[in-house]
């Protein structure tokens, strides 16, 4: 048996006429479709002798269905709008929540990261995508960013879309390998005999960056003294890279806090004595007015702060120089 739609009329004859009639007149319905008054009379006059009937009753100054049309106007629009549901349906994004972050490398891939996938163990079905930049600190304005980790000490508004998270506090750590094969480091001044790890000046060469960094320098100075001439262990614009230099070893390198804590926590890192920098800024977590309706993006900014006040209540632990590897997380 053939089947009757294979005798149906084109479906764009079929919404031109829905268009048409719901106009009663061909020069409206040629302007909302981007065509003439004669194409869509042409358009109408084919489908009406494929059909073998008269849609529209036609006079001087006007335009009416005839009972046919009518039939036909309601049996178009239904299934046209049956078709757009079926399109929509297949074009319907994920139902899985996406939150997008962003961040420099360091703090998205040591800071951000663990927290990501400790919330993820949680809520399975949560998806991130996470931006990482040294070079664009202006991902935090994308529109598709949901939540952003920004540092400053000039932020103001904080609240509902702005919150503060910890200060900028940074203090040399090693591996307790180093330790044992270089000796304890008792003090800030025993790290003039030490290997250092720094981060390359270029890493902070782009204007996108809106904070002067602390070097080694900085540290030093804190401390009264001088930085040592001889040259560093290590120089790298990655961050990430110098702190698995000093995990598997190769010396110290400027632990911020909130970078390396979890490293320390394990027993990855230590700090030998407590000389801890603090500098006059913080950092935030940024929320884009236009998630807050998003699916888990208030949940994991929660999850975020609880987690952040967690880890505040201590500080890094420091190890006990006579039994190097050994350190506790103070409450």
């Amino acid at each position: 048996m053939v089947s009757r739609r294979r005798y149906l009329p084109s479906l764009g004859a079929l919404a031109t006429f829905e268009v048409a009639a719901k106009h009663l007149s061909f020069t409206l319905a040629g302007n909302e479709l981007n065509v003439t008054q004669a194409a869509i009379s042409q358009q109408i006059r084919g489908l009406e002798k494929a059909l073998g009937t008269a849609l529209f009753v036609r006079s001087h100054n006007a335009l009416e269905l005839t009972a046919a049309g009518q039939v036909i106007l309601s049996a178009v629009s239904s299934g046209l709008d049956r078709i757009c549901e079926g399109i929509n349906t297949l074009n319907k994004p994920s139902e899985a929540p996406v939150i997008t972050c962003s961040g420099t490398t360091a703090a998205v891939t040591c800071w951000l990261k663990p927290i990501v996938d400790r919330f993820c163990s949680l809520h399975a079905d949560a998806r991130f995508v996470l931006l990482a930049s040294d070079e664009d600190d202006t991902l935090r304005n994308f529109d598709e960013v949901d939540v952003s980790l920004i540092c400053g000490n000039e932020r103001c508004d904080v609240g509902e879309t702005l919150h503060f998270l910890f200060s900028e506090i940074v203090e040399p750590v090693c591996s307790p390998d180093y330790l044992r094969r270089c000796g304890s480091f008792p003090s800030p001044a025993s790290l003039a005999d030490a290997e250092l790890l720094t981060l390359h000046r270029k890493h902070w060469s782009s204007e996108a960056i809106g904070w002067l960094p602390i070097t080694w320098s900085d540290w030093f100075s804190a401390n009264g003294l001088d930085e040592p001439a001889r040259l560093p262990r290590m120089v790298s614009n990655s961050y990430p890279l110098l702190v698995e230099a000093a995990v598997a070893g190769q010396g110290f390198v400027l632990g911020w806090h909130h970078l390396v804590r979890s490293m320390v926590a394990a027993g990855r890192l230590c700090a030998p004595f407590n000389a801890p920098l603090r500098v006059d800024r913080g950092n935030y977590l940024k929320l884009n007015k236009l998630s807050l309706d998003k699916p888990y993006v208030q949940a994991f900014i929660g999850f975020i702060l609880a987690e952040v006040a967690a880890a505040e209540q201590g500080r890094l632990p420091h190890v006990d120089v006579s039994s190097a590897g050994q350190h506790h997380l103070p409450r």
